[in-house]
């Protein structure tokens, strides 16, 4: 068997292209160009049938090394802990106040945008400290 070399993250979300334009912003990511003979994704948007529009959106990493993340549109909302989640890495190699200073200063780069900070988890004997927040949608993640 092959070695599987790329991974999609799937999300569920209601609004695809807000949750995709919020993860870019948050990751760095870009949108791919809309399809050929479209100026705008906007436009392509426009072309479908009213159920179609914002049924899916996609975001990727500009250097194609990190996943690609895909954002369908779902009737129902969230209702419990993501069994899934994202840990964006912020603070690898740090340890104590030089950690804890680099969650806090990418969580409050990350409020402005919707996100929101649930709570401190501080270090302890195995793990390093991270901040749990949510995205836009209520979907956990952590900075770690």
């Amino acid at each position: 068997m092959a070695p599987i070399r790329q991974v999609q993250i799937t999300f569920d979300c209601a609004s695809p292209s807000r949750v995709a334009y919020f993860w870019c912003e948050v990751l760095g990511y870009v949108v791919p160009p809309p399809p050929e003979g479209f100026a705008t994704w906007g436009d392509y948007d426009l072309s479908l049938p009213p159920e179609k529009r914002d049924a899916g959106f996609v975001c990727q990493d500009p250097s194609g090394v990190g996943p690609r993340m895909y954002f369908q549109r779902v009737p129902e909302g969230k209702v419990v802990k993501n069994r899934v989640h994202l840990c964006v890495r912020v603070g690898t190699g740090l340890v104590g106040e030089e950690r804890l200073a680099a969650l806090e200063a990418e969580c409050a780069r990350l409020v402005p945008l919707g996100a929101v900070r649930l709570r401190l988890l501080l270090a302890d004997e195995e793990n390093e400290s991270c901040l749990v927040m949510q995205d836009i949608e209520g979907n956990e993640f952590c900075l770690d």
